[in-house]
């Protein structure tokens, strides 16, 4: 064998694999990986249809179709108040895990640290280190998660180039406050801190909670790279298409990556969504669509041994279930799946050390039968 030296010697197999493959073999409702059950809406199906059929199959500009560039410019103006220039501040990516990857690739150097909260999305760590990057960890303690400024006070060095957040957060479905913005806001200020904003859950909050992206925030908009995710808002995980939004300096820097990474984005599904978000409601209507699940789900579960933490945003709910059994959070995972046909993820994986809390993270974008049939099984257990 070729002898080679690991880039990413203790990385394996992300956990989304394992329990969605562990799913398939037992025949398990997955709730474990992140994607709807349910079907995309047919209007959005018919517009790429006729996209294709009008000829949009080749390659699109790299930066993106100019209308869908256009039409995010003016969803971030009604949205968030914040204009940004549709030619030179905006990038079509090809999912927004593409879109970090790009954007981390682009700006951090070897030596550099980057503030990540944990638990966190399990891209962000690699994704630095590949670049030559230090990971700097700031704990979000259980129950709450939120973020100590302190710590993020005390973390930050000369040698840090780059902070990043995500809101709402996955794995634990809270969101940061406007107070928690302000106090970012506040810490970066009179640096060359860049703010990388994972905001792929932004249209999915509850209760009446407001998203506060940074693009709402002059001194965090001057510094950030907000990433956002079509397939998370339209129920299409699977197309793989995303975006940034950052000023014209930052994203001149990414798109230099960008482009040798995947150029360009499939041409006819970026014409759809250019249609399709001409109609606000598109979007407006995810808070209730996906609380009535959240709430549904929880009350199912009001007679199980299974504690749900509070969800503010996402379309994930935290359990405990340290009424249930002792076990690591990955042993019970994987009895839960095997033993009782419900697949989820132990959240401990979302550490960079093993962390076992007794809380299991599962997916309630799906339709009410599988949801159903679900919490039957977990109220068994």
């Amino acid at each position: 064998m070729t002898k080679i030296c690991s880039k990413l010697p203790e990385t394996g197999t992300t956990i989304f694999s394992v329990m969605s493959q562990l799913a398939a073999e037992h025949k398990a409702l997955n709730l474990s990986q992140g994607f709807p059950d349910f079907p995309v809406d047919p209007q959005l199906i018919e517009l790429i249809y006729r996209a294709m059929k009008d000829g949009y199959n080749q390659y699109a500009p790299m930066p993106g179709l100019p209308a869908l560039r256009e039409a995010i410019a003016q969803k971030n103006e009604k949205t968030y108040g914040r204009s940004y220039d549709a030619n030179t501040e905006i990038t079509i990516t090809a999912g927004a895990t593409q879109g970090l990857h790009a954007a981390i690739s682009a700006l951090v150097h070897p030596g550099d640290e980057v503030i990540i909260f944990v638990p966190a999305y399990d891209s962000y760590k690699p994704a630095v280190e590949l670049n030559g990057g230090k990971v700097v960890e700031i704990p979000l303690e259980a129950p709450d998660f939120e973020p100590d400024w302190d710590r993020v006070r005390a973390a930050i060095s000369e040698k840090t180039r780059m902070i990043l957040i995500n809101t709402p957060h996955n794995p634990t479905g809270t969101i940061w406050s406007k107070s928690d913005m302000h106090e970012l806001e506040k810490v970066t200020s009179d640096t060359d801190i860049i703010v990388l904003s994972d905001e792929v859950y932004e249209h999915i909050v509850f209760d009446g909670n407001e998203h506060w992206s940074a693009a709402r925030f002059d001194g965090l908009a001057e510094r950030s790279i907000t990433v956002s995710s079509f397939g998370k808002t339209f129920h299409a995980t699977g197309w793989k298409v995303g975006y940034l939004c950052a000023p014209a300096h930052l994203m001149t820097e990414i798109r230099k990556v960008h482009q040798y990474v995947v150029f360009s984005v499939n041409t006819s599904v970026q014409m759809a969504l250019s249609q399709y978000l001409q109609k606000d409601s598109n979007w407006t209507n995810l808070p209730d669509f996906y609380q009535k699940k959240r709430d549904a789900f929880r009350g199912s579960l009001t007679e199980s041994k299974f504690k749900p933490l509070a969800c503010s945003g996402t379309y994930f709910q935290l359990c405990d279930y340290s009424q249930i059994s002792d076990e690591s959070e990955l042993e019970f995972a994987k009895r839960l799946t095997a033993e009782h046909g419900i697949a989820a993820i132990p959240i401990s994986v979302f550490y960079p050390e093993i962390k076992n809390q007794n809380l299991l993270r599962f997916c309630f974008a799906k339709n009410d039968r599988t949801l159903e049939e679900a919490a039957i099984a977990l109220n068994k257990i």
